[in-house]
């Protein structure tokens, strides 16, 4: 009993080789395991042969370089509800198959139909709903554009018209405007690809500013590489500010979604990345002409404050205030003058009176007429015959001077 082959056990060796023939069998066995499958591509190469039980076409992946041989009876090819011409997208219902007489590997079709833009725009409906939910298309993470860019990167076809749009136009709104463009291809298989490197490297570029994604409009099939998955993620992780003008109003692909900018055509694309100096010096003479009226009517405002101010009597004549209370003060110096005259003569009349009144009341007065006071030794006033005792020595004070004397005796 046989048993099966293991890693350790190989099928084959040096000494005991498979023939071609047994080679092909067994790669054709496994194509054949895979089963029927419908796969989906672009027709890049199709030549009817009238006559021919079996046609043969090329189809290619939609994204990739990668191509294979689609082998149909023409009864199936008469029945299809497909029209088969180069650049159509159709799925195929088929069967692998390798062929072991020339080990050349096809696609056995029992069916083909045609992916109508029904469908192409369902896909596209689905996937923006997917990547809106991620917030691929928030307006929060679009990034303003710069207002005049130092170099404005843009991807576009070969030698295309919306290449001298956005240069002409952007050149005419701004002389002064460089551009690093990258020509792509902007349909087909490689489209996806093109573009997304075209992007990374302007991204890269620390002196480009802004980058432009330009198409002059087409078909809806040609639009399909900027409604690619990845192109879209490859946009939205780009850290430069980006314009899509893919030039398609009724329908437009995901990339104007993701974009910071949307531009109707490639012409408002150049309108929107550059300012235009024309508009510019309009702008900063009419900022000009506003500025010197606000200033203009400033002055005359300040100049008709300040004449209204120096037209005021306190102003005209800064000392007519000054003159005014100089006068109030010397009229209260008069009046003052005249009350402390007033009041000094009264003062004087009434010490004149005191002085007479003391002068009468006072004892120097009296001793004047003649008496004397006696005092003893201590000071006191004798003021009667036993306030002194015989013998005793007293003063006798004048009016001019005072005298000593004894006391005889007492009456």
């Amino acid at each position: 009993m046989s048993t099966a082959p293991t890693a350790a056990a190989p099928l084959t060796s040096p000494e005991s080789p498979w023939s071609v023939a047994v080679v092909s069998e067994k790669v054709r066995g496994w194509i054949a395991r895979l089963g029927d499958v419908w796969v989906e591509g672009q027709v890049v190469q199709f030549r009817e042969r009238p006559g021919a039980w079996m046609q043969y076409l090329t189809l290619r992946d939609v994204d990739e370089k990668v191509s294979l041989t689609v082998s149909v009876l023409s009864s199936v090819l008469r029945d299809s509800t497909a029209t088969i011409q180069e650049g159509a997208r159709v799925v195929v219902h088929a069967k692998p198959d390798f062929y072991k007489v020339n080990g050349s590997f096809t696609l056995r079709a029992a069916q083909i139909r045609a992916v109508g833009v029904g469908e192409l725009l369902a896909r596209i409906e689905h996937l923006r709903r997917v990547l809106g939910a991620e917030g691929l298309f928030d307006d929060a993470r679009k990034a303003p554009l710069p207002f005049l860019p130092r170099v404005v990167g843009l991807v576009t076809g070969r030698n295309s018209d919306a290449k001298h749009d956005v240069m002409k136009n952007a050149q005419a709104r701004w002389p002064q405007v460089r551009f690093e463009v990258r020509e792509v291809a902007v349909q087909g298989a490689s489209a996806v690809r093109e573009v997304k490197g075209a992007i990374a490297e302007l991204d890269a570029l620390g002196e480009v500013e802004v980058i432009v994604v330009a198409r002059g409009g087409g078909a809806l099939e040609d639009l399909l590489p900027f409604s690619d998955e990845s192109l879209v993620r490859a946009v939205a992780a780009c850290r430069t500010p980006l314009v899509s003008a893919i030039g398609h109003e009724q329908d437009s692909p995901l990339l104007d979604l993701v974009a910071d900018v949307r531009a109707s055509t490639p012409t408002d694309a150049a309108k929107r990345v550059v300012p235009d100096v024309a508009e510019e010096r309009r702008r900063v003479e009419q900022a000009r002409r506003t500025m010197r009226h606000a200033v203009r009517a400033r002055l005359d405002r300040e100049q008709h404050g300040l004449d209204g101010v120096r037209s005021r009597p306190v102003l005209a004549r800064p000392l007519s205030m000054v003159e005014h209370r100089e006068r109030d003060v010397a009229q209260t110096v008069r009046h003052a003058r005249h009350l402390l005259n007033a009041a000094l003569l009264a003062a004087s009349g009434e010490v004149g009176r005191l002085e007479a009144q003391v002068r009468a009341l006072s004892p120097a007065s009296t001793l004047e007429r003649g008496y004397a006071v006696v005092q003893r030794a201590d000071g006191h006033v004798v003021r009667e015959p036993d306030d002194v005792a015989a013998g005793a020595r007293v003063r006798l004070r004048l009016a001019r001077g005072e005298v000593g004397a004894t006391v005889d005796a007492r009456p």
